[in-house]
């Protein structure tokens, strides 16, 4: 209940500061144009909150919204964090404001100081929100699929001589289902996979949004992905179907059964709190796969590491395929000091945010410490995908699709 009261103080807030805004920017245009700007204000703002519950009902019932609605949705949400930069301006105005008029009760009369808002602030606030607004849109017209290639070298002292250059490919949530029936982005997404010529491919989760049938329009392109070794995947938080409200018990069961039936006929080895151990030359590797393991309590946690490593003591390397970043913190570095490298998924970089190499940002690191890139404790690393699809807001700013190409090397 708190949260939802601190939700809709912000909401209110915003709307109250922006809609301030427009109105003082409007006092010049005359009372027609007043008028308009003031209708055309609360219709947006009447469709975003209409968009918004639609889109949440539309979630529970297990259905994919169409995608012309998300895009239009979308555009929508463009629009609201215009809105929330705006506030800021008018907002520190207020503080002023309020200093201006303790001022004036205090000096001695006439007033000194003029507590009325000024159009310069509202236009400047205005103008700044532009470019968020245009962001998003350019997000959504060529960020979505424009993907990109990272690559990186990792060294380690115990990699196994006849693995030294071996080079592992790692995707994740592809959220298929946002793609409807389109299969050409991930076409061409495999296409970009396989001129790597990767050693190993791996899937870290997400590869739809709620249901099995988002995926049947794609089997075919994934089908495509080439590796050396036998591709290996694990389930994501999004793939149990937990968003969805089922008729049955059953009916959830034989939903995630479906699941697990398509990675299979894609080609992938879907490691269930398991491992395969991959060998050449008489030397080993071992890869663990777990469920969805999470630190945050709103996510699942249906991994079980004990199990997966269970019997790999005899490999001097070892990679876990974990969904959720934060089990490397909360489970990995604790009790798993022999796992050299742990790749994971899950926050996309929140689809949002400055990606320089002088500069990282986004959202999501206030809620999860390790959020996009390579993270190191002592021996022991992990790296987190900004994900190869798009979930919710169809589009991309700042941390573009992301396939990652890992090469290990000794030393």
């Amino acid at each position: 209940m708190l949260r939802l009261l601190l939700i809709l103080g912000l909401l209110l807030l915003v709307e109250y500061y922006a809609f301030q805004a427009v109105r003082t920017v409007a006092q010049s245009w005359g009372t027609n144009a007043q008028r308009t700007a003031t209708w055309v204000y609360w219709l947006i703002t009447g469709l975003f909150y209409g968009g918004l519950l639609l889109i949440s009902v539309i979630r529970r019932r297990g259905t994919t919204p169409m995608p012309w609605a998300a895009y239009a949705f979308s555009t929508l949400l463009a629009v609201w964090v215009a809105k929330l930069v705006t506030t800021l301006f008018p907002l520190g105005e207020d503080v002023v404001r309020a200093a201006k008029v303790g001022l004036n009760a205090v000096l001695p009369a006439p007033p000194r100081f003029d507590p009325g808002r000024a159009r310069f602030i509202s236009l400047l606030g205005m103008g700044v929100a532009a470019v968020p607004f245009a962001a998003l849109i350019y997000g959504m017209v060529r960020g979505a699929t424009d993907f990109r290639v990272r690559r990186l070298t990792l060294r380690y002292p115990n990699l196994p001589p006849a693995f030294d250059g071996f080079r592992i490919l790692q995707i994740s949530d592809l959220h298929v289902g946002s793609y409807a029936d389109n299969t050409e982005p991930l076409e061409r997404a495999v296409r970009l996979i396989n001129e790597q010529a990767a050693d190993l491919v791996v899937m870290t989760g997400d590869l739809v949004n709620n249901i099995a049938p988002e995926a049947e329009p794609h089997l075919a392109a994934l089908r495509g992905i080439r590796s050396k070794e036998p591709i290996l995947s694990v389930l994501g938080n999004h793939d149990y179907g937990d968003y969805v409200t089922w008729d049955s018990p059953a009916a959830k069961t034989t939903n995630l059964d479906r699941l697990k039936a398509h990675h299979r006929a894609i080609g992938w080895d879907l490691l269930l709190n398991e491992h395969r151990v991959i060998e050449r030359d008489g030397h080993q590797l071992a890869v663990l796969g777990v469920e969805n393991w999470s630190s945050h309590l709103n996510f699942p946690r249906y991994g079980d590491l004990a199990r997966a490593h269970r019997g790999t003591a005899g490999a001097p390397f070892k990679l876990l395929l974990s969904h959720d970043p934060s089990h490397w913190d909360a489970q990995v570095l604790t009790d798993y000091p022999d796992i050299d490298l742990v790749l994971s998924g899950h926050t996309h970089g929140m689809q949002f945010g400055v990606n320089l190499p002088f500069m990282k940002w986004s959202p999501v690191q206030y809620v999860y410490k390790q959020w996009a890139g390579l993270y190191e404790k002592g021996r022991q690393r992990l790296y987190v995908n900004a994900g190869l699809g798009y979930i919710g807001y169809p589009g991309r700013v700042g941390f573009l699709p992301e396939i990652t190409v890992i090469e290990l090397k000794r030393g």
